[in-house]
């Protein structure tokens, strides 16, 4: 809403400052106030066809024809400087309230026309030899521009355009982990559409073009929180479907302790995940030595995974199969377990490298993540070895929804039943499965959640149900014994959903490109299941 304000208020500013800019050019000011044909007169005043202005129709290429015409609107003023330019892109309002305030600010005639026209001048003088001439036009050139000016206004252009498709249209993401493998592997870099699922709009304005959440070098965060806008997200070009990978923002990243290595949110550390990883981290969170950091939406950490459960729909996880209401849902190709291979004649890694498991990632010398297809050559090559599946320790206590007491025995390979939450379903709560839906419910749709003498009381209300405002999802990793996924965290809210992966357009082994490329991979679809 306040974002839809803010626009309102722009446009009846925009529309009024320039109505002193058409009487000063000897339109009506009047016009300045239809939605419409004040754009048709802009361009009539600039020296654009009055049908430029249907371009103000299509969406994203709207907003460099609003600047555009702005820019050359005060230009037909005779406000060449950088400054000029500058606040006519900020704010116009400003620069149109600038110009029609300031009696000795005259209407030029049409600045495309104009300028046009000095440059025939130019080239007739040059032409014909006209050295004098040349020379006079030269100083009087008002469009002529210092190599400064023009380096600047170059960087800055490159840097917006680049900020804006990135903020929303296409953004370039490289696969950290091996949660995603064998469909993606870590060192793939890949371009992400934001189109497919509606374009977000940004709830953090502040910030430092073209990062996401990090200073390099700084050890800071490369944004301020405030001032922020609310979420609205544009009409979406299709639906989040079952089994598409998608990238997201890290649900519980919104209270996070940074690390060189990794992040940990504050609900890794509470539920004592953080130790489990290294004893050294838990020990700097302890003495204070690791700040805590806390991010909105949009700047919190990128995931990918795929999306295994719609809202709605029930899951479960029976001896690794994941089931969906009732029925076993489709595997991915490649869906990884840990495997471990005893070999008595040894492990040759190089011909593991060769059928595509990641060797780089191996335990204790000899287990490794592999799919059934690489199962089954390895045991052509090493008839006299053994390839089992781990059965994965049960963790309850680890996964979510992190209540033991109503929910035990829970593991990767037999998980749940869970229910996906869905907008406007309405599900009963109970201190019993409370734990399920406290974070939705608080964080998420952010009410106020209180437990107290074994009842739920929900900003103030006691209440035994709660009706879900967004849509949530499942997310698991292909790597399904390596993945910090919805078994971890939960749900992932609508909100957080960022894009579609497009195409692998570079790919290096393992992250790093002193260990090669992987020729076969660039220019490979990213959404093979």
């Amino acid at each position: 809403m306040t974002i839809l304000i803010f626009l309102i208020v722009s446009y009846i500013l925009f529309s009024i400052t320039m109505m002193k800019l058409f009487e000063k050019a000897g339109v009506e000011g009047k016009k300045a106030l239809i939605p419409g044909v004040n754009f048709v007169e802009m361009c009539k005043l600039v020296g654009q066809k009055p049908s430029h202005a249907l371009w103000l129709l299509f969406p994203i290429v709207n907003i460099f024809i609003f600047v555009g015409l702005c820019v050359d609107l005060v230009r037909s003023f005779g406000k060449y400087d950088f400054w000029h330019t500058a606040l006519a892109v900020i704010y116009a309002p400003a620069m149109f309230y600038i110009v029609g305030n300031n009696k000795d600010d005259k209407y030029l005639g049409p600045t495309l026309f104009a300028e046009k026209e000095f440059k025939a001048k130019m080239e007739e003088a040059f032409k014909t030899g006209n050295n004098r001439e040349y020379q006079k036009l030269q100083r009087q050139n008002p469009y002529v521009k210092s190599q400064l000016r023009e380096w600047t206004e170059a960087i800055v252009f490159a840097v917006f355009a680049a900020a804006f498709i990135r903020m929303f249209l296409i953004e370039a993401y490289v696969i950290p982990t091996s949660s995603m493998e064998g469909s993606l592997k870590v060192g793939d870099f890949l371009f992400v559409s934001k189109m497919h699922y509606g374009i977000r709009t940004p709830k953090t304005v502040v910030m430092f073009p073209l990062l996401h959440n990090r200073l390099p070098f700084f050890n800071s965060e490369s944004y301020l929180e405030k001032p922020n806008l609310p979420f609205y997200r544009l009409p979406a070009l299709q639906k989040v479907e079952r089994y598409d990978p998608v990238v997201f923002n890290f649900p519980d990243g919104d209270s996070v302790f940074i690390f060189p290595d990794r992040t940990f949110s504050i609900g890794d550390y509470r539920r004592g995940a953080v130790a489990g990883f290294n004893p050294m981290y838990q020990e700097a969170i302890k003495t204070g030595r690791v700040e805590l950091v806390t991010r909105p939406i949009d700047k919190k950490d990128h995931y990918i995974k795929r999306c295994i459960g719609l809202p709605g729909d029930s899951l479960k996880v029976i001896n690794r199969q994941v089931f969906i209401n009732g029925e076993a849902a489709k595997n991915p190709t490649n869906m990884q377990f840990l495997t471990v291979i005893n070999a008595p004649n040894g492990i040759n890694e190089e011909k593991l490298d060769e059928i595509g498991v990641n060797v780089f990632e191996k335990i204790n010398g000899n287990i490794f993540a592999m799919n059934e297809t690489q199962r089954a050559k390895l045991k052509e090559v090493m008839p006299d070895a053994t390839f089992d599946i781990i059965d994965y320790p049960k963790q309850p206590g680890a996964l979510f929804p992190h209540d033991e007491v109503n929910f035990p025995g829970w593991g990767n390979d037999n998980y749940g039943p869970v229910y996906i939450p869905k907008k406007g379903a309405t599900v009963a709560i109970s201190p019993q499965n409370i734990a399920f839906y406290d974070r939705v419910i608080s964080v998420y749709e952010g009410n106020k959640l209180e437990k107290k003498d074994g009842k739920i009381f929900i900003n103030g209300q006691e209440a035994t149900s709660y009706t879900f405002k967004m849509d949530y999802y499942w997310m698991m990793g292909d790597n399904r014994h390596n993945s910090e996924d919805s078994r971890v965290w939960g749900f992932v809210p609508e909100d957080h959903i960022v894009g579609k992966p497009l195409f692998i357009w570079f790919s290096t082994k393992n992250g790093s490109i002193g260990n090669g490329i992987n020729w076969s991979r660039i220019f490979s679809g990213a959404n093979k299941m």
